[in-house]
């Protein structure tokens, strides 16, 4: 491990072997550990530092409250052709969404399309791992998540939908295919909490104060304060934000049997879930659809390199700062971070270095 007066690197290999062992500890099968492991490094390696091992502390203590089961029954409790809701009963959303994606790929495959819900589950991480699933078979993936309550619908001060992250994967011929991968508030609650770490403020139209005045200060939101939808403020479009949050709270909470809305459960383990829910966990929501059941494969791949290429070489308001086309930059830090390593700020490394020496594993922190 490298380390500097800021933050540290570590190998891939050396961070997805202690998430690995973590996940064991805390009773996963070796099956389910590797695979939470591979959807937090892939944050990490996609420069999505917020979802990656960052969090796994947090999914350490919900553990100990017994608001995680790392040995779920994860069962189909409704379904016809295409669409199925899950049942995830209590596990890790690392393990659930991957079980339903793989579920929505076997269901496209029969069918040309496949939509799964699923209900009582947990935080999912990056909303892009899962819908990248389906390009591996040609597939258009997406995948969406409600989250804890943070944010406040335009014309209001109290948190009542999460951050609620959308994803959707395209598939590409010679280029990278498209990852379209973003949270329907203005900022993700994890950028936030890097903020806080380095002790910086916030843009401004990230966040609001208890009183629903702007505000720069990201501590604003540990005092009653909360995030703001996508577009920020009323006058520059928030409504279409909170539309758009809506649209995945209902998918994913009403839809799958969940809690929604303001009784989704926080992912912070001190804060105790709200009585009399409506539902059960958190909720996902997940599909595939096959390429060739609208257009020829090869086909639609040429004209996603023309689609491409066009909008890179479309006119530039300036010569140094080219179009980037959704999920290129993720795609560059991943070659970059596996062949460099995986930067955690000095914050994140003391968490991680305290909760294994509390699970009483070894580490490859300094």
């Amino acid at each position: 491990m490298f380390s500097s007066s800021e933050y540290s690197i570590l190998t891939e290999s050396d961070l997805r072997e202690f998430t690995r062992s973590v996940f064991l500890k805390i009773g996963c099968s070796a099956d389910h550990a590797t695979l939470a492991s591979d959807v937090l490094l892939a944050a990490d390696l996609r420069g999505i530092d917020s979802h990656g091992v960052a969090r796994l502390s947090g999914y350490v203590r919900l553990w100990q409250k017994g608001r995680i089961n790392t040995v779920p029954n994860i069962k189909i409790i409704r379904q016809k052709q295409s669409t199925a809701t899950i049942d995830a009963d209590g596990a890790l959303g690392l393990v659930s969404a991957p079980f339903a994606m793989q579920l929505a790929i076997e269901r496209s495959g029969k069918f040309g399309s496949g939509m799964i819900a699923v209900g009582n589950s947990n935080h999912f991480g990056i909303a892009g791992y899962h819908a990248m699933m389906a390009l591996e078979f040609d597939m258009i993936g997406f995948a969406m998540t409600n989250a804890s309550p943070l944010v406040a619908p335009t014309r209001s001060k109290e948190r009542m939908l999460g951050t609620n992250p959308m994803a959707y994967a395209i598939p590409a011929g010679k280029y990278d295919p498209v990852v379209i991968d973003l949270a329907t508030s203005t900022a993700a609650n994890g950028k936030l909490e890097i903020a806080q770490r380095k002790k910086k403020t916030v843009p401004q139209g990230w966040i609001q104060t208890k009183d629903g005045e702007q505000t720069i200060d990201p501590n604003a939101l540990k005092e009653g304060g909360a995030l703001l939808p996508l577009g920020s403020f009323e006058d520059q479009g928030s409504h279409k934000g909170f539309a758009l949050s809506a649209l995945v709270d209902i998918f994913s909470g009403v839809l799958s049997g969940a809690n929604f809305g303001p009784w989704v459960p926080p992912f912070v383990s001190f804060l105790d879930v709200l009585p009399n829910l409506p539902g059960k966990g958190l909720g996902h929501f997940v599909g595939a659809m096959e390429v060739d059941g609208f257009i020829e494969t090869n086909e639609f791949k040429r004209k996603m390199d023309q689609w491409i290429e066009r909008f890179k070489n479309s006119q530039l308001v300036s010569e140094s700062k080219p179009v980037i086309i959704p999920g290129e930059p993720e795609t560059m830090q991943k070659a970059e971070r596996a062949l460099n390593g995986i930067p955690l700020i000095d914050s994140v490394v003391a968490d991680l270095t305290s909760m294994a020496e509390m699970l009483k594993l070894d580490h490859p922190f300094i």
